[in-house]
C-alpha cells in the first residue's frame, strides 16, 4: 500500500516502461527493451538451479538469442509507488513457452520511471 497518492500519469508511465519491456519480449529484441531500464539495472532469478544474475545487459543478450515470444501474454498484477520509487508484478505467459514472475523495482530518474532490478520466478 502506497504511503502518499500516486497520480494515474505515475501509473500510466510505468505501465509503459513495464510495456517496453514486454515489447522487448515479443520482437526478440533487447534493443526494443533497453529504454524501459536504468544503465545500471540488474537482473537475478534461477533458471532450473542455476543462477542468472548480473547486469541487465545479461537480458538483452538472453532476449537476442530467446528470439521473438509472438504469443506471449502479460498483465501487471500490481503497481505500487512511493513518491519516486515503485515495484510492480508482472505476470508473463508463453515467452517462448515459458511462464514467468517478474518483480521490479524502478526508480523516476530525470521525470522518467526506469526498471532498476528486475527478479524473476521462472514457473516449472
Amino acid at each position: 500500500m502506497s504511503t502518499s497518492p500516486a497520480t494515474v500519469s505515475d501509473k500510466d508511465a510505468i505501465t509503459e516502461t513495464i510495456q517496453r519491456y514486454v515489447d522487448g519480449g515479443k520482437s526478440g529484441r533487447g534493443a526494443d527493451m533497453k529504454d524501459a531500464f536504468h544503465p545500471d539495472a540488474t537482473i537475478f532469478g534461477y533458471i532450473g538451479p542455476d543462477l542468472f544474475a548480473g547486469p541487465i545487459q545479461k537480458l538483452f543478450d538472453w532476449n537476442d538469442e530467446n528470439g521473438p515470444a509472438t504469443g506471449l501474454q502479460s498483465q501487471i498484477a500490481s503497481i505500487d509507488i512511493v513518491d519516486t520509487i515503485a515495484t510492480a508484478r508482472l505476470e508473463l505467459d508463453n515467452w517462448t513457452g515459458h511462464h514467468f514472475t517478474d518483480m521490479f523495482t524502478l526508480l523516476k530518474v530525470d521525470g522518467e520511471w526506469k526498471i532498476i532490478s528486475k527478479v524473476f520466478y521462472l514457473h516449472p
